[in-house]
């Protein structure tokens, strides 16, 4: 199975550039985060421990990323996480995190979709890779939806709600999987039929949930 990776990259900014204008970003972003804190009278100094290492962390990544590549991949992983750690830094700098938690499900899951750009040439391979990163798309929504409910913007009452997201997910799956029916390749009933059966089950199980009858 081949694990060619295919791309678009534009050209490559000189090595010094790129990570001064990276480290420029991350200086810009820890002292809007710091000053914005001070100015609502919400400064917790302690968290600039965190909130510092995250913005260096994804400033290394930037370079790697602008490199293209085999290197963007890894570059984007690293700006990714160094991205959730700044997140942190400034929940907690804010003390936010009570409110602003569903953002670690947010923006893990919005990282995993974005990588939906490296396109695996293998249709199973290229498949399974689609499937995953429109389940984290799905991810993305649910984070959202907490947000929305811990800032008390929506209120669902007393219904089973994220019944309606597993029932996302299996239409996903599903979708997926009958896309892998346009190509003939190997072991295509075998994977059709391993996406088909959970999502069935995922799907009436979602179903239950949200119409509020399960018996347990």
């Amino acid at each position: 199975m081949s694990t060619d990776i295919r791309t678009v990259t534009s050209g490559r900014p000189g090595t010094a550039a790129s990570w001064l204008g990276s480290l420029a970003v991350a200086a810009l972003a820890v002292v809007a985060v710091t000053v914005s804190a001070q100015s609502v009278d919400r400064f917790h100094w302690w968290a600039g421990f965190v909130l510092v290492p995250g913005a260096l962390i994804a400033a290394s990544g930037g370079p790697l990323l602008l490199r293209g590549g085999g290197r963007a991949f890894a570059g984007y992983l690293v700006a990714c996480v160094g991205v959730l750690v700044f997140t942190v830094g400034a929940l907690l700098m804010f003390g936010a995190m009570g409110r602003g938690w569903p953002l670690m499900i947010i923006l893990p899951s919005f990282a995993v979709a974005g990588t939906y750009g490296w396109h695996p040439v293998h249709p199973l391979a290229r498949g399974a890779h689609r499937t995953v990163a429109m389940l984290a798309l799905g991810a993305v929504a649910l984070g959202v939806t907490f947000l929305l409910i811990r800032a008390d913007w929506v209120d669902f009452g007393g219904t089973d709600w994220w019944g309606g997201f597993m029932m996302l997910a299996a239409v996903i799956v599903f979708v997926n999987a009958a896309e892998l029916t346009r190509h003939r390749i190997p072991y295509r009933l075998q994977a059709i039929t391993l996406l088909l059966g959970p999502a069935v089950i995922t799907f009436l199980l979602g179903l239950r949930f949200l119409r509020g009858d399960w018996p347990y």
